[in-house]
C-alpha cells in the first residue's frame, strides 16, 4: 500500500502550555495559534501540535526525533541559546557518536525528550 503521505504531525502535551509555547518559540519553531488550548509550531515542511494538555506518564514517555543536516553544528547554535538558563527542567545533553549517526538531546520544559540527529 502506497500512503502518498505529504508529512506526519504528531501530538505533545504540555504541563504549562504558555512556558512550552515561549519554549518552542525561543527555540525556532514558527507558531500559529489553533484556539485557546493547541497551536501548530512548524520549522519549514515540518510540524506538531501543542496541546494544554498534561498526562505525566503520556509526556514523560513521549520522544520526538528531528533529522538536521549537521547535528554538531545544530547542538552548537541549540547551546547559544540558553534555553536551560531560561527555562526550568530544560536540559541539552551534548552530541553521542552511535554505529548509525551521531544525536543530541533536549528535555523541553515539560519533560519530553527531543533527539536531533544526523545519520552517517
Amino acid at each position: 500500500m502506497n500512503h502518498y503521505a505529504k508529512s506526519i504531525r504528531p501530538f505533545i502535551g504540555a504541563k504549562d502550555f504558555e512556558t512550552s509555547r515561549s519554549f518552542y518559540r525561543d527555540l525556532g519553531f514558527e507558531e500559529t495559534t489553533l484556539g485557546t488550548t493547541m497551536s501548530v509550531f512548524k520549522s519549514g515542511e515540518m510540524a506538531f501540535y501543542l496541546q494544554d494538555a498534561y498526562v505525566k506518564d503520556w509526556v514523560d514517555n513521549t520522544m520526538i526525533f528531528m533529522e538536521v543536516n549537521d547535528v554538531n553544528q545544530f547542538y552548537e547554535a541549540l547551546s547559544a541559546l540558553g534555553l536551560p538558563d531560561q527555562y526550568e527542567g530544560v536540559k541539552i545533553s551534548p552530541v553521542r557518536k552511535e554505529d548509525w549517526g551521531s544525536e543530541c538531546f533536549l528535555h523541553d520544559p515539560s519533560g519530553i525528550l527531543w533527539h536531533f540527529g544526523t545519520f552517517s
